[in-house]
């Protein structure tokens, strides 16, 4: 089994359903991504902050090795920190993690967050994080526009087939959209029913811009990271509505979370190491749920964000 795809504004085919790498182990990741090809997944969401593109690249090589997989058939995406957000970083930055992968190109390259950091030579220290020196925070002097217009370059180039945003809200795509020559094809924003950020996803989807949502179970992808506002929140999967759903439709709850998402063409990257699992996770696009069921889910909405930098005592108040 395999994703349908969504068509982006690029032109290009988007799996609806990725596999995510964010807080995949290194020891582990070549082995998590080949057998996630193995299953069927074919759109793999990586980061230069995640720390493992190398071992990314590795699962991947294997799995073209084999035989299993062309590069063609694979969805690659890999994302701009904030620290190489200078006209001059954004290609070096690329030629790297393209490097670190091993392949010539990224399907969708995607500036990570509209946050920029004085640079960190990546000689000195890789991934640099939000910190310049491993203490203090301090703010880079390049503009969304300087970086958007070197992100353009790397389609011209073929680094990228397409380009794409992460964690921006409204205000900051509508000003990208009066400058940009080549339009965002993806927005990835923190999209669950307890933080559905409804009107930002209308004006993306109104705009071509299709959206990727991560951290689709809440306050689960949290957990790990011992995060308090996490702890705090009772889960998704646990909550009563969710599973009355998922049991009428003979799933899980996580199918069930997935598939409001999937049903609104909105694409999502879960990511598991059980096989039984990963199947479940891509199975969430075949059925249905119904109008009443999207909306009573949708309802859950408490405008409850997990993924702000402020959560992790950075002081970076891009959401306030």
């Amino acid at each position: 089994m395999t994703s349908p795809t969504i068509k982006l504004n690029s032109g290009h085919q988007m799996p609806l359903v990725g596999f995510g790498l964010w807080k995949v182990n290194n020891d582990t990741c070549a082995d998590t991504v080949y057998n996630a090809i193995k299953s069927g997944y074919r759109l793999f969401d990586g980061a230069c902050d995640y720390g493992n593109e190398q071992e990314s690249g590795q699962g991947v090589a294997r799995a073209i090795k084999e035989g299993i997989v062309k590069r063609s058939d694979l969805f690659l995406v890999s994302k701009l920190w904030n620290s190489f957000h200078d006209h001059d970083r954004v290609e070096p930055i690329c030629k790297k993690q393209l490097k670190d992968w091993g392949i010539d190109y990224f399907d969708l390259y995607i500036v990570h967050f509209p946050i920029s950091l004085k640079y960190v030579d990546p000689s000195e220290r890789y991934p640099p994080g939000f910190t310049y020196d491993g203490k203090n925070v301090v703010p880079g002097n390049a503009t969304i526009q300087e970086t958007w217009t070197a992100m353009e370059k790397l389609v011209s180039n073929g680094m990228a087939k397409s380009i794409g945003i992460s964690n921006f809200n409204g205000q900051l795509l509508m000003d990208l959209l009066r400058y940009a020559k080549i339009h965002p094809a993806t927005l990835q924003i923190e999209h669950h029913p307890y933080l559905t950020q409804e009107g930002l996803v209308n004006f993306a989807q109104s705009q071509g811009i299709a959206i990727t949502a991560y951290s689709s179970f809440g306050p689960q992808s949290f957990l790990e990271l011992d995060m308090q506002r996490a702890k705090d929140t009772p889960l998704l999967m646990d909550n009563a509505t969710v599973k009355k759903i998922a049991e009428k439709h003979s799933k899980t709850p996580a199918q069930v979370l997935l598939r409001w998402a999937t049903q609104r063409d909105v694409a999502v990257i879960p990511k598991s190491n059980n096989q039984g699992r990963l199947a479940q996770n891509l199975d969430v696009t075949g059925w249905d749920l119904g109008k009443s069921e999207v909306e009573s889910i949708s309802g859950l909405d408490k405008g409850l964000r997990f993924n702000d930098p402020l959560n992790y005592g950075v002081p970076q108040p891009i959401y306030v």
